[in-house]
């Protein structure tokens, strides 16, 4: 059976549960932490980031990378669109995504969420002004331009739709919301995301994870 480490709560693992689950690939959960140090699981993933895979004599370690290869192995149900240009244009936005707007959900994320938790500390209000401010509208603003008012980016669900959300669904955790007014296409992209079925399953699990009510 597949082995996926890592825990709820990481956008990255996000998507590749999400992507077993709307696959029905059977999988266990290692409960692994980010950076620990862990010497065992540096074997497996010398960034020491998550997820990992690890299927028999497979093991992966980049979410980007283990999507793609779970298309390749299992493609009944796909997650990128078969047009080669629209399949370039969703490898884009999964890079995009899991790059710079993932990067600065995780700022809001830290801030917010984590720095209270885990360090018992004030947020930095000056450093998320400073990303929801300034860095944050130019990135919406590209996003909105390329999602769809109605529907998905590519017609079906796919795991576009899911990288260009998830970094959002962070930043929700820590009190952020993208304007509807300003950005509608993007914050409407996100609630119907949300409400996928599997996507919803699996943000349950992990809120119950995080210690939050609901999702």
């Amino acid at each position: 059976m597949i082995k996926i480490y890592g825990v709820h709560g990481s956008p990255f693992v996000r998507k590749v549960f999400i992507a077993l689950d709307y696959k029905d690939i059977p999988y266990e959960i290692v409960a692994q932490m980010p950076f620990s140090g862990d010497q065992d699981y540096l074997k497996i993933n010398p960034t020491g980031k998550i997820p990992a895979l690890v299927d028999g004599d497979l093991t992966l370690g980049d979410s980007k990378v283990i999507c793609q290869h779970l298309e390749n192995a299992y493609p009944e149900r796909p997650l990128y669109p078969e047009d080669v240009a629209d399949k370039a244009r969703a490898h884009w936005y999964e890079d995009f995504c899991g790059g710079q707007v993932a990067e600065l959900a995780a700022g809001i994320f830290f801030q917010r969420f984590m720095r209270p938790l885990a360090f018992k500390q004030d947020p930095d209000e000056e450093l998320i002004a400073k990303i929801t401010e300034k860095k944050l509208p130019p990135v919406l603003d590209y996003l909105e331009s390329i999602v769809p008012a109605e529907g998905f980016v590519f017609g079906e669900f796919m795991m576009a739709d899911l990288c260009i959300a998830s970094p959002f669904f962070n930043a929700g955790y820590a009190g952020y919301e993208v304007d509807a007014e300003k950005w509608p296409n993007v914050a409407g992209l996100i609630a119907r995301v949300r409400e996928q079925p599997h996507v919803k399953a699996v943000l349950e699990k992990e809120a119950k994870a995080l210690g939050l009510a609901a999702a």
